[in-house]
C-alpha cells in the first residue's frame, strides 16, 4: 500500500500570504483581487470594477495596482472606452511562484529574498518569521517521508 500525503494547499496559506504582502508591498484584497483577474486571462475594467467591489471601497485601487505594475494595457480599443487588460507579467510570476509556495515549496529565510528576517522588524513580522521556519521544516520532513 503506498503511503498517502495529504494536499494540505490552504494549511500555511495565512503565512504565506502575510510574506508575499510583505514582499511585494502589496494588500490582502488587492492580491486577492489580482488573483481573480489572473484566472481572468482578458478584463475590462467594469469586469474589475464589478469583482473589487467586494472589498472594502478604494477609489484609486485600480490607478494604484497599474501605476505600480501590477495590471497592463493588453489592447486599446479605437474609440478609447473599451480598453482590454491583464495581469502584468510582474503579476503572473507571483502568483505563480504565490501557487508554489501553497503546493509546498520552501519560503525563503534570507534577508535578502523575505523583509520578514531583517534585523528591525516590527514584531508581528517575527512572529510569521517563527512561523515561516516551522513551515519549512515541516515541508522538508514532509518530502522526506514522500515515497520515490
Amino acid at each position: 500500500m503506498k503511503h498517502y500525503i495529504p494536499r494540505d494547499y490552504l494549511k500555511y496559506y495565512r503565512v504565506i500570504r502575510y510574506f508575499f504582502c510583505a514582499k511585494y508591498n502589496i494588500s490582502y484584497p488587492d492580491l486577492e483581487l489580482l488573483f481573480f483577474l489572473y484566472s481572468e486571462k482578458y478584463f475590462k475594467r467594469k469586469d474589475f470594477d464589478n469583482y473589487a467591489s467586494l472589498y472594502s471601497w478604494d477609489d484609486n485601487r485600480f490607478y494604484r495596482l497599474t501605476n505600480a505594475g501590477w495590471i497592463d494595457t493588453f489592447k486599446r480599443h479605437k474609440s478609447g472606452n473599451k480598453v482590454i487588460y491583464k495581469v502584468s507579467y510582474k503579476a503572473v510570476r507571483m502568483i505563480d511562484s504565490f501557487y508554489k509556495k501553497l503546493a509546498g515549496e520552501e519560503i525563503p529565510e534570507s534577508p535578502s529574498s523575505n523583509p520578514l528576517f531583517l534585523k528591525n522588524v516590527k514584531y508581528t513580522d517575527k512572529v510569521y518569521r517563527n512561523m515561516i521556519k516551522d513551515m519549512n521544516e515541516f515541508i522538508r520532513q514532509q518530502r522526506h517521508l514522500a515515497p520515490e
